[in-house]
């Protein structure tokens, strides 16, 4: 079972010819209101990827808040532990341009008030993957990931978007993800930093697919899917919610890593982020489509 304890928004999508500049007003097409929210999109992905997901969060007592759980609902995500609180649902302003490159501003508003508490301890047994992210409260993430390690839960944070966190959490983490960016954040060197880690970092890198740093000091190098993308929205949460959900199902770490990298490429095919995320039968013939893995050092095992 997967619990995701993370953000609920809906995103205003804009497709424009291109990306404005600082102070530039760039006329696009029209928009459309989607689901999303990093939390949510991850729970999605777990969930179509064919884990049973618990998603944990909080949404404002309006209109917005219909269509951000609307997707969830409708696929099978347990929405038990959302809350509705006194504040507007979460809201991401989302530009496309037409190589699918993104430009995003997020309001957070409900989010700002989700509650680890919230979570019920029978949850967290060994059972449970926890997935985090970073557009809820820190604090309320990093209590509620000692929490679940303290139960016996793996746990899976992805650091989005690029968070200070306490270094001391890190050993409490089983795999951390990262793009580019974020890697940078963290002021360490990734090989030293997947050493710490309880099952590894691993970082991807768009179409040039992600590279996991293990505990062992070994490597895995993952390809990415060879696509012509339309809109990248959401393609690293796919990647996560595909990751936890093959290890969810069993699968050692390379052949969960292969079958996210598979996922977060078939989501860049459509607009929006969790419109676009992929079912365990895409993914499964997208998988089957990637160039072969290559590693150095020891072969990981589950």
């Amino acid at each position: 079972m997967i619990l995701v304890f993370g953000s609920i928004n809906v995103d205003v999508m804009v497709p424009v010819p291109r990306l404005p500049l600082a102070g530039e007003t760039v006329l696009g097409g029209d928009y459309a209101l989607m689901p999303g929210g990093k939390g949510a999109n991850q729970a999605l992905a777990a969930r179509r990827a064919g884990s049973r997901v618990i998603m944990a969060g909080a949404v404002g007592d309006d209109g917005f808040a219909a269509v951000a759980l609307e997707t969830l609902r409708r696929d099978g995500v347990d929405l038990s532990l959302v809350r509705r609180v006194d504040c507007p649902t979460g809201c991401a302003a989302i530009m496309v341009g037409m190589a699918g490159e993104n430009s995003i501003a997020v309001a957070p508003g409900a989010n700002r008030l989700a509650e680890g508490g919230q979570t019920l301890d029978d949850v967290l047994g060994p059972p449970t993957i926890l997935i985090c992210q970073m557009e809820v409260p820190a604090g309320e993430t990093e209590a509620l990931i000692r929490r679940a390690r303290a139960r016996g839960a793996r746990i899976v944070l992805n650091l989005a978007p690029a968070t200070a966190i306490d270094p001391a959490l890190f050993a409490d983490i089983d795999l951390l993800v990262v793009n580019q960016g974020e890697a940078a954040s963290l002021g360490e060197e990734p090989g030293r930093l997947g050493r710490i880690l309880r099952r590894g970092l691993v970082v991807t890198h768009g179409a040039a697919g992600a590279v996991a740093y293990l505990p062992d000091g070994a490597c895995l190098n993952i390809p990415a899917l060879a696509i012509e993308p339309v809109d990248t929205t959401g393609a690293g949460d796919c990647f996560v919610g595909v990751l936890a959900a093959g290890l969810d199902a069993g699968l050692g770490l390379r052949d969960a890593l292969w079958r996210a990298s598979a996922a977060g490429g078939l989501a860049c095919l459509g607009r929006g982020a969790q419109s676009s995320m992929p079912d365990r039968a895409a993914i499964d013939i997208a998988a089957a489509r990637l160039p072969g893995i290559i590693s150095a050092g020891p072969r990981e095992t589950r």
